[in-house]
């Protein structure tokens, strides 16, 4: 069976869950996988004595969490990193790495509204869930074998890495952002494009923990464009983040079209 004839959705939601960190405690579980992830197992970063991976861009960050209902585990994370409301023109990690590639006749990030912007930051997927051995390197992986492949508990689809970033996505949108920038691989950020929008890049390749490339997508395009056989994930994902994300305080707006179905399903009152 094909991911064209399967519902993605009801496979997800079987094995996995997308949960907004919001509380310390679920910044910690994304912190402590990052540690896992960029410290112990790639060597990008520094050991930390007390196992957490973090940075100055935390602070402002949103943070999401994939969990194993299988194992009852949290597997992965990734993190949205804002301009900090009071410094909107201080630069994103990316713009700092790529000054000199960024092709600004495409985009110029310095020329966007700052609070529309956002970066994709910290993607990474413990190492037991990283299941092939090419990605024993890689913090999230996505080949193009996985796409097309039977669909059961040990499917290669891309369950993980996919489901991350639609949560990101769905993130992003709920708070009002247009455009989320990327540093990846060229493959990884091809493999994004799959869903049904341009993830376009933006700038040439630079060495940064391997070739990296700056990509760009657009949350509108990305939501409204999306491939059919891809909708059911994502509105598995986006009721999880939705509603947590309310429940938690998580959201700087709420948008109202979400708060008629969240009113509709008991969530508000």
């Amino acid at each position: 069976m094909s991911p064209q004839d399967m519902n993605l959705g009801a496979s997800f939601k079987e094995y996995f869950e997308i949960i907004p960190a919001s509380s310390k405690e679920l910044k910690n579980e994304a912190y402590r996988i990052r540690h896992q992830v960029y410290c112990e197992d790639l060597n990008f970063e520094p050991l930390r004595s007390n196992g957490f991976e973090t940075d100055e861009y935390d602070s402002s960050a949103l943070h999401l969490l994939i969990r194993s209902i299988k194992f009852d585990m949290f597997i992965g994370c990734t993190r949205i990193i804002r301009p900090k409301a009071n410094k909107l023109h201080t630069p994103l990690p990316f713009e700092k790495i790529c000054t000199n590639s960024l092709n600004r006749s495409i985009v110029d990030p310095t020329q966007l509204p700052r609070n529309k912007i956002a970066e994709v930051s910290r993607l990474a997927v413990i190492a037991s869930f990283r299941r092939r051995k090419d990605e024993a390197k890689r913090p999230i992986n996505i080949s193009d074998e996985d796409f097309g492949k039977p669909q059961d508990p040990h499917s290669r689809f891309p369950y993980i890495p996919l489901g991350l970033f639609i949560g990101t996505i769905e993130l992003a949108r709920l708070n009002n952002i247009d455009y989320l920038f990327m540093l990846t691989e060229e493959r990884l950020a091809n493999h994004f494009g799959k869903l049904g929008a341009n993830n376009q890049i933006i700038g040439t390749p630079i060495e940064h923990r391997g070739t990296r490339i700056p990509s760009m997508v657009c949350i509108e395009e990305i939501v409204g464009n999306m491939r059919p056989i891809f909708r059911p994930l994502y509105q598995v994902i986006s009721k999880d983040i939705s509603s947590n994300a309310v429940c938690t305080g998580y959201l700087t707006t709420l948008p109202r079209e979400m708060s008629d179905t969240l009113m509709d399903a008991g969530v508000l009152t």
